[in-house]
């Protein structure tokens, strides 16, 4: 997991590939303006979600993760909050109570767990967090509405 400003996304371009080029299409003026919805900037490989939501707060954030995507969330608007817990830690465990709410659907490329949280980031307008397959995260668990754009970096670039 990376967390940042926007402004500063070079130090991360060597991670993957395709970082560049989400991170040039992140940076572009116009993509704030870009409606609700999904944007296909170069197939399968590296695609934009722009979500116009109410925060659910901490209680109503849900953990996923994903195996296909990594997820490039930035802020464009409100005040994000995103829950963090690596993926290893999401095994079902008595003491911990936590486990698979919606196993993995591969169609979607999402699963969600019910194991909570163990960090919580702020992310305000013009910050940014990358999670790999390997984060679990709970996004929208600010308050009030939310504008932000998701990249989606396939791994496998």
């Amino acid at each position: 997991m990376v967390l940042d400003r926007l402004t500063l996304w070079r130090r991360y371009a060597s991670l993957h590939p395709g970082f560049t080029p989400a991170f040039e299409t992140l940076s572009a003026p116009q993509t704030a303006m870009l409606p609700t919805g999904k944007h296909v900037i170069d197939g399968d490989r590296l695609f934009l979600i722009v979500g116009r939501d109410a925060g659910r707060g901490r209680q109503g954030a849900r953990l996923e993760s994903h195996r296909r995507y990594i997820d490039i969330q930035l802020t464009l608007a409100g005040q994000e909050e995103i829950g963090w817990l690596p993926l290893v830690d999401c095994v079902p465990t008595a003491a911990v109570g936590g486990g698979v709410d919606e196993p993995y659907d591969a169609g979607r490329d999402i699963a969600f767990h019910s194991a909570h949280p163990t960090t919580w980031l702020a992310l305000p307008p013009g910050g940014f967090a990358i999670f790999f397959p390997d984060d679990a995260h709970a996004p929208l668990a600010g308050d009030g509405e939310i504008i932000k754009v998701v990249a989606k970096v396939a791994l496998d670039w």
